[in-house]
């Protein structure tokens, strides 16, 4: 039987998927340089743990003493990081993973954002969002959504980091947990083709969108 930890309207279950994503407050940009994205990276490393760590700073002697790999809070499937928002798709391993994960990484990383660029109060618009993964397509899609959002933004390649290359670079640094996704491809090329197929679907209801809602400006 699932575990079930209620969060507002979400039932956070062990062994589902959500697509998790917050924005900084006011829309601000919470990643200004490379720095940030990489700090931000390692945060969600080193806070995925059931036994707490302290800070980064603190973690760094803990693994001086070898300490032996600790249970993961949830499964890191995708990821991406935008100038101002992030987007990532979790699977929870243990009672209260997500909302635990989640709060350790947005604080810990805004106290490292306000030392560093000197300012002070929240970074991130209250409350993460998140939406129940329901099905396998739904998952599919919402992988290629997330690992190409930079793109649905039209950033350029230096102004996001997604978890892409992770995919369909066997060199790349691990950090996901994507087997659920690769092992219904025959291998990561074919992934890279569907995942662009998706995000050519994204972009044209966008612009479907877009266009509507000119329409309807133009008639009121």
């Amino acid at each position: 039987m699932l575990a079930l930890v209620i969060m507002r309207k979400t039932a956070f279950a062990n062994g589902e998927f959500y697509h998790i994503y917050n924005r900084g407050t006011d829309k601000r940009t919470i990643f200004a340089n490379s720095y940030d994205f990489q700090r931000f990276l390692q945060s969600m490393q080193e806070f995925n743990s059931i036994d707490p760590i302290g800070s980064i700073y603190q973690n760094s002697f803990n693994k001086l003493q070898l300490r032996r790999p600790t249970s993961k809070l949830v499964n890191i499937v995708c990821y991406c990081l935008n100038p101002n928002h992030y987007h990532m798709i979790l699977e929870q391993r243990v009672n209260g993973g997500i909302s635990e994960f989640i709060k350790r990484l947005s604080g810990g990383y805004t106290k490292h954002f306000n030392f560093k660029h000197k300012r002070s109060g929240v970074l991130f618009q209250g409350k993460f969002k998140a939406n129940h993964i329901d099905s396998n397509e739904y998952l599919l899609h919402a992988s290629a959504y997330v690992n190409l959002n930079g793109l649905v933004h039209k950033l350029k390649d230096n102004q996001f980091h997604s978890s892409l290359d992770e995919f369909i670079n066997t060199a790349h640094k691990e950090i996901c947990k994507k087997n659920i996704i690769l092992s219904q491809f025959k291998n990561r090329n074919e992934y890279q083709i569907f995942a662009k197929d998706a995000l050519k679907n994204i972009l044209a209801r966008k612009e479907l969108l877009k266009e509507m809602e000119d329409l309807l400006a133009l008639e009121n």
